[in-house]
């Protein structure tokens, strides 16, 4: 199987990073639960793009702590014998520390992509399974005939409820809704 996965808010928990880098450069809160949409009214576009660029820093990159369990379930598919495509909206520039912050983790994977354009990047490499917190990702998956697969947050609440999206609390969740939905063992379970 082939699966491409999301950085940021599914590999590890992003928003704290952003709500920190929002607080500090713009005293804007942007509480968790609040945030039932995918669009961030509280900032203007060009305060949310400084806020982001503060969270790809380098530095920022390499102080993420992954979600419970993630590298290792993710580690096990690959072992498993399954590709595995890392893919994140992160600027280009940012690969590099992306890389080395995957490798610090010990997070087996086959490739690496920062771009803009990660659907196009998936459908080129006929990626199975797509999993990724953006709900404009998860339903374009679907629309290309992908497996779509969460963690759930507010903000893709709604696409769990409406759409064909596997969702789950957590990693191991994912996992085994995944094994069930597309038969995608790991070789650790």
């Amino acid at each position: 199987m082939r699966i491409a996965i999301d950085i940021d808010s599914t590999l590890h928990h992003y928003w704290d990073v952003l709500a920190a880098a929002s607080r500090k450069r713009f005293g804007v809160d942007l509480p968790y639960d609040e945030q039932t949409t995918w669009t961030i009214t509280r900032l203007r576009e060009e305060q949310l793009r400084a806020a982001i660029a503060d969270t790809h820093s380098d530095d920022a990159i390499a102080r993420a702590l992954p979600y419970p369990h993630a590298v290792e379930i993710v580690n096990g598919w690959h072992e498993a014998g399954n590709f595995i495509h890392i893919t994140s909206h992160r600027a280009e520039r940012c690969q590099p520390a992306t890389a080395r912050w995957l490798d610090e983790i010990g997070l087996a994977y086959d490739d690496l992509y920062c771009s803009r354009d990660k659907l196009a990047r998936a459908i080129e490499l006929r990626i199975d399974v797509l999993i990724d917190d953006s709900p404009l990702n998860l339903v374009a998956a679907l629309e290309a005939g992908m497996v779509a697969a969460t963690i759930e947050h507010p903000w893709n609440r709604e696409v769990c409820e409406e759409e064909d999206v596997v969702c789950a609390q957590d990693w191991p969740g994912l996992a085994a809704a995944l094994e069930r939905r597309c038969s995608l063992r790991s070789r650790a379970a």
